[in-house]
């Protein structure tokens, strides 16, 4: 039997629900490298089972932000998924303000342990610096999918450093997602 990994690559690569930009970079088209990297790491392993919220760059989800949300969610619980994991990239007016951190719905639960896993495998692969899990039970993806979800800040595409990763080192991040998730599930 299979594990059912739903990735949400965060964002639209345009109009609504569009990402943050940085240093010459746009989120969406971050998240969606990564993740399509992801799902092939995880494919190549018989263990898994792969879904995608875009399947192609110019895949665009929803009218609204809203409704983009809501379909990403709505894939993730029809399936349904085991996990989900939604991959983002942060930003802030502050360029200074670096490194990568997990968004939870609560402690202590599955969603968190599996987020210690891919928080710590992406920092090792990566380099960036560790900001932790946070608990934030308003984001939607997390609020309203049915099964463990983990929001993924990979890195601040604001800071030139971040970035300069995120631009570079694309399958280094889902390398390190791909990890955290054998080690969470005690496959390595």
């Amino acid at each position: 039997m299979s594990i059912k990994i739903f990735i949400d690559q965060g964002h639209n690569p345009s109009g609504v629900n569009a990402g943050a930009e940085g240093n010459g970079l746009r989120e969406q088209d971050i998240t969606y490298a990564v993740g399509i990297y992801l799902a092939e790491l995880l494919r190549s392993d018989g263990r898994f089972e792969v879904r995608l919220s875009r399947n192609y760059p110019e895949q665009s989800l929803g009218t609204s932000n809203a409704s983009s949300l809501e379909a990403r969610v709505r894939m993730a619980n029809t399936w349904p998924a085991d996990y989900f994991l939604s991959i983002h990239c942060n930003a802030n007016v502050n360029p200074e303000i670096n490194g990568t951190e997990m968004y939870v719905y609560r402690t202590y639960t599955q969603s968190y342990w599996l987020a210690q896993h891919l928080l710590a495998d992406v920092v090792r692969e990566v380099g960036t610096r560790d900001n932790g899990i946070r608990v934030n039970p308003s984001l939607y993806v997390l609020r309203r999918t049915k099964m463990p979800a983990v929001l993924a800040e990979l890195a601040y595409i604001t800071n030139p450093s971040d970035a300069q990763k995120l631009a570079n080192d694309q399958y280094g991040f889902a390398l390190g997602l791909y990890n955290g998730f054998l080690e969470y599930f005690g496959l390595v």
